[in-house]
């Protein structure tokens, strides 16, 4: 069987274009709460030094800057686990049925 019978199978299984749609969503809403995070972030920095630059507590050396950027590069990893964790099991899963369906 040639590769295009295959694309052009694979293509036209309504299963694609649903797997499709749902992967995109799903990147997408991840994207959206990724870029709340990280812009709201630098909009903190840019607007509002102050509560930034305020102490985590009495005598402290930290501020409240500093834990505030670890969650954003800790919610970035976290996020990305997230997408990867569910991309290669229930992404995977759907990929390899839709190719298994276009070969037969």
């Amino acid at each position: 069987m040639k590769d295009e019978d295959i694309v052009e199978r694979i293509q036209k299984n309504p299963k694609f274009m649903q797997f499709v749609t749902m992967r995109n969503n799903y990147s997408i809403v991840l994207s959206i709460l990724m870029m709340i995070v990280y812009f709201g972030y630098i909009l903190l920095v840019a607007f509002n030094k102050q509560f930034l630059g305020t102490k985590v507590a009495a005598g402290a050396m930290t501020s409240i800057g500093i834990p505030l950027g670890l969650g954003v590069i800790v919610f970035t990893i976290v996020i990305t686990a997230i997408y990867v964790r569910r991309a290669n099991s229930e992404f995977d899963a759907i990929k390899d049925e839709i190719v298994r369906e276009a070969s037969k």
